[in-house]
């Protein structure tokens, strides 16, 4: 039997998040290409870039979902990173041109002593291999043509910083847990710097983004095998906050309509909001008894 003209719109299309181990070697933008051509869907997009040389958790935003990459990119990070301490380069790792090598004098008790003034809240000036723009130009397009510009130092704040071990002559890993902006790459040169032999990071692994860890983490091999069956749910991504189902249909046709619905009793705060059939409709906040919708999701 032939299909009416409605069949397409009737289709459901993939949506929901992936949280992707990224391999080493390929951009964000790369991951999200593959998932188009393998989910067939082009609304797709990433919640916090990392760089080609980095690995791990990269959750990606498929159909509908993509609405909610804004709360994803302005979640805290977790990395696992890898310090050389004694080179500096142009791109602050061990990827780029090697500008400067320095003999190290500072062993892991200087070093330790030097993160305590890496925590709390501190000023970071962005790399000029970066995708920040200066006067509507990346500063990564800049870097290349061999130009350098000032960049004014922004405010990122540094959660926890640990130092896990010592790899090897001058080679350290430690764990940092940061607010979005931050570059890691940065704070390897920063520490350094701080240090009076100069650094640079040589490896990085996100381990947690936007609530998910390497524990959640599938490969693009998983996804290339089992396709939407790994999609999880897009309120997933917001499972810090508690549930409300609406209390009528009433309600939920307010809720649709994208008005204010009344819940006396309810306590002020950020709520999940589910219809009645159970489907997830809205982040939503609620305040003096009325709930307003942060963002819709059907």
């Amino acid at each position: 039997m032939r299909g009416t003209p409605f069949d397409f719109a009737l289709t459901a299309m993939p949506s929901g998040i992936l949280v992707i181990d990224k391999p080493a070697g390929w951009t964000s933008m790369d991951v999200c290409a593959k998932i188009r051509g393998i989910l067939h869907e082009r609304r797709v997009g990433h919640g916090g870039t990392l760089d080609p040389m980095a690995t791990g958790v990269l959750p990606v935003f498929v159909g509908q979902a993509t609405k909610a990459v804004e709360f994803a990119e302005q979640s805290d990070k977790e990395y696992i990173a890898g310090l050389k301490l004694g080179v500096v380069t142009n791109t602050q790792d061990t990827s780029g041109e090697v500008l400067e090598e320095r003999p190290v004098q500072a062993g892991r008790e200087r070093l330790e002593a030097a993160l305590a003034r890496f925590r709390g809240e501190i000023l970071q000036v962005p790399p000029m291999y970066s995708a920040i723009k200066i006067n509507g130009q990346r500063l990564y397009e800049l870097a290349r043509r061999g130009r350098e510009v000032e960049r004014p130092a922004r405010p990122v704040t540094i959660k926890s910083l640990e130092l896990l071990d010592e790899q090897g002559e001058d080679l350290y890993t430690m764990r940092v847990r940061c607010s979005k902006g931050t570059y890691i790459r940065t704070l390897c040169h920063d520490i350094g710097q701080d240090l009076g032999c100069g650094g640079a990071m040589c490896s990085l692994r996100r381990a947690m983004a936007a609530g998910f860890t390497l524990a959640d983490a599938v490969t693009i091999e998983d996804v290339q095998a089992r396709g939407e069956a790994l999609l999880r749910p897009v309120d997933s991504l917001f499972a810090q906050y508690p549930a409300l189902t609406v209390r009528s249909p009433g309600q939920e046709k307010r809720v649709r309509c994208g008005n204010p619905v009344t819940l006396p009793g309810t306590a002020d705060g950020t709520y999940r909001v589910y219809g009645q059939a159970g489907d997830f409709l809205c982040l939503s906040r609620a305040r003096g008894g009325a709930l307003t919708a942060v963002k819709n999701f059907f």
